[in-house]
C-alpha cells in the first residue's frame, strides 16, 4: 500500500476540529441537561406552590371578572402533596406535609367544589373560588343582606356587586338554602355555628340533616342511618359526633348571583387548594371582534 492511500484510508482530523466538535457534544448535553432542570423546576412549581385559574362566572364580581385568569398561591396555608397523579387526572389523597397557617376572613380561596349536602362526593370534580366569610367556631348572620360575624356588622368588600335595595324578605324561605329544613333565604340567613375541629354536636332526629353530609364525607361513606328516633353511625347508636376537620363559610362577592356556602355549606380545611392573590392577565370574553380592545390593560398584575 502507497503513503497515498494510507493518507485516505486513515484520515487525520485537526486538532482545532476535534476541540470544536467535543464542545459541540457539550454544549448539547447541557442544553439537555438545563431542559430537564427547567422542566423538573416547572413541575415543582406547578405541584406544590402555584398554579393559574381562570374565572368563568360573575359570582366574584366585580373583585374578579370573567375571563380573568388569577395566580394562585398553593402554600399560603401548607405545602401539600398533589391532588392528581402527575400528568393524569387520576386522583389522589393529598396530605399537608408542612403547614404555614390559616385561612383568615376575606381571604379569596380556591377550593375543590365539595357537594351539595345530599352528596358524599360531588358529581364532578370541579373548583371553586370565594370569599372567605366565616372560620371555624364562628356564628354567622346574615341581615338584609348585611353580614354579621359574632354578632359584629361586616363591611362589604371593596369592589363587591351588592345591591342594597330589594332583599328577599326573612318571611320567605328558600328550599335550596342550606342547611335543610330552615326557614331562610339568601340574603336574610342564620345564624349559623362553623363547625371546628375537636367540636363535640348533640345529634338528634332534629338536627341530623344539618349534620348528616358533614359526617357522612368525613367518614367517607353512607355512615349516618335514621330509623325513627334513631341515629346510627356506621352501625352504632349515636347521640353525638366529634369533629375531625376544621370548616369554612365562604361567599361570592356578587352575594345575589353565587352558588356559595348558603345553599351547599362549609368547605374543609383539606379542601383548599390555595390563596388567590393576583390578576396576570384578563381579557373581556364578550369582545370578540377586536382582541387588543378586549384586554382589560388596567387589571394585569394587580393584586386580588
Amino acid at each position: 500500500m502507497s503513503e497515498a492511500d494510507n493518507i485516505y484510508s486513515n484520515p487525520v482530523v485537526p486538532e482545532e476540529k476535534k476541540q470544536n466538535v467535543g464542545q459541540a457534544k457539550f454544549l448539547n448535553k447541557e442544553f439537555i441537561r438545563a431542559v430537564i432542570i427547567a422542566f423538573i423546576a416547572a413541575l415543582l412549581l406547578k405541584i406544590f406552590f402555584f398554579e393559574a385559574d381562570k374565572i368563568p362566572t360573575a359570582s366574584m364580581e366585580n373583585t374578579l371578572l370573567v375571563g380573568d385568569v388569577i395566580g394562585v398561591n398553593k402554600a399560603a396555608y401548607s405545602i401539600h402533596t398533589p391532588r392528581y397523579f402527575p400528568f393524569t387526572y387520576f386522583e389522589i389523597p393529598s396530605v399537608s406535609l408542612i403547614p404555614f397557617g390559616k385561612p383568615q376572613h376575606n381571604d379569596v380561596i380556591v377550593f375543590k367544589f365539595p357537594g351539595f349536602d345530599d352528596q358524599v362526593y360531588p358529581d364532578e370534580d370541579v373548583d371553586y373560588i370565594k370569599r372567605v366569610i366565616g372560620c371555624p367556631g364562628d356564628t354567622i348572620k346574615i341581615v338584609n343582606r348585611v353580614v354579621y360575624i359574632n354578632g359584629i356588622k361586616q363591611a362589604l368588600p371593596a369592589n363587591a356587586l351588592i345591591s342594597k335595595t330589594d332583599a328577599t324578605g326573612k318571611d320567605i324561605k328558600d328550599e335550596r338554602i342550606f342547611p335543610p329544613g330552615k326557614s331562610w333565604n339568601g340574603d336574610n340567613y342564620g345564624p349559623l355555628v362553623v363547625p371546628k375541629k375537636g367540636e363535640v354536636i348533640n345529634i338528634n332526629s332534629k338536627n341530623i340533616l344539618e349534620w348528616e353530609a358533614l359526617i357522612d364525607r368525613e367518614l367517607n361513606n353512607r355512615a349516618v342511618s335514621v330509623e325513627g328516633s334513631v341515629i346510627t353511625i356506621n352501625g352504632t347508636p349515636a347521640r353525638n359526633y366529634t369533629i375531625t376537620k376544621n370548616y369554612y363559610f365562604v361567599l361570592g362577592d356578587n352575594r345575589t348571583n353565587s352558588l356559595d356556602s348558603r345553599y351547599w355549606g362549609f368547605v374543609p380545611d383539606d379542601d383548599i387548594i390555595g390563596k388567590a392573590v393576583l390578576i396576570y392577565w384578563s381579557q373581556n370574553p364578550d369582545v370578540v371582534s377586536d382582541i387588543f380592545r378586549s384586554i382589560r390593560w388596567n387589571r394585569i398584575f394587580t393584586f386580588v
